[in-house]
């Protein structure tokens, strides 16, 4: 691949496009000196982009956007995924591309811990309860009461940077964490037992909460489905952070009808945004958040780091970039 090297600095123009993050204002705040630009919809992202050597953007990127941007040299993903971008075209073209890839693995790896949270101490049907004004009295039945995460089993499907940052967490909380991931030669610190994905059904049995914390790929498309869910305890709780393909979304509503599972948490889904037919709404044992894992007050100025941080690299003659993927 032969790559065009950027403009200098004081020549250089930055199109950031997104629908909501405010990534041009918080740019301005770091005084660069550099040119940049924000547009808001994909209609004037699209119309816009020959205008500038760098783009910064995810969810509206479309790969006819490569027929019309001549200047562009590098491509930094807000995001993890970047599933939608033409890697190959980018490539033959001999633009950089990087992903955000660590962006939110902080958040990410809370909110996980907030759903796992919710299931486990009743706080969604507790805010059912407050709107009700109805104050649930003591539970005598054992198994329908709260319960505590420590001395929990925890699987991590999935040990990238949110999956790693999630055991840390579950570890303070006195869980037992088990991580699935391909390359297990080094087991992280916070994780207790590391497997390879092919031991997913023997271990199931065995554990309390699943999280998938993973990217969506051919090995991982549908990973929970039927068999994964009917290889579950029925007191066992899933988590989903990573993306909605990787549930067989019929498969998860029935067992949490029939109560082959206690419960999951969702914050990813197969169609986005979820149809207002989709039983999922209604289930009480589910806890549904609009794919806001990765949304905090500090999104913006995270990616704006990894932004510099490749420009610099690229200024600076160096062939590796943060996240690269092209």
């Amino acid at each position: 691949m032969t790559t065009e090297p950027l403009p200098p600095r004081g020549e250089l123009t930055i199109h950031f496009a997104h629908v909501a993050y405010r990534l041009a204002e918080r740019f301005a705040r770091r005084d660069t000196g550099i040119r940049h630009f924000q547009t808001w919809n994909a209609e004037d992202t699209l119309r816009r982009c020959a205008e500038a050597d760098v783009l910064v953007l995810s969810g509206l990127w479309d790969n006819a956007m490569l027929d019309r941007a001549a200047r562009l040299r590098f491509v930094q993903v807000c995001s993890a995924g970047y599933e939608r971008f033409d890697l190959a075209r980018l490539a033959a073209m001999g633009v950089r591309a990087a992903s955000g890839r660590g962006v939110n693995a902080n958040a990410v790896a809370e909110h996980a811990m907030a759903l796992m949270l919710a299931l486990v101490r009743h706080i969604h049907t507790g805010r059912d309860h407050q709107r009700a004004r109805h104050w649930r009295g003591m539970i005598s039945s054992l198994d329908q009461r709260e319960d505590e995460l420590a001395g929990k089993r925890l699987l991590v499907y999935g040990l990238g940077g949110i999956g790693s940052r999630l055991a840390m967490l579950a570890r303070a909380f006195g869980m037992h964490v088990c991580g699935v991931r391909r390359d297990t030669r080094v087991r992280p610190d916070a994780v207790d037992e590391l497997h390879s994905p092919d031991a997913l059904l023997r271990l199931l049995p065995e554990v309390d909460f699943v999280v998938l914390a993973c990217p969506l790929t051919d090995e991982t498309r549908g990973v929970v489905g039927a068999r994964a869910l009917e290889a579950m305890r029925r007191g066992a709780f899933l988590v989903n952070v990573a993306r909605g393909g990787c549930v067989d979304e019929a498969a998860l509503v029935a067992a949490l009808r029939a109560g082959e599972i206690a419960g999951a948490g969702i914050d990813v889904t197969a169609d986005e945004p979820l149809s207002p037919d989709s039983p999922l709404w209604d289930l009480e044992n589910v806890v549904l958040t609009p794919h806001t894992a990765g949304e905090t007050r500090r999104y913006e100025d995270n990616v704006i780091d990894i932004l510099l941080e490749n420009l610099d690299r690229q200024w600076r003659g160096e062939e590796a970039l943060r996240n690269g993927i092209v």
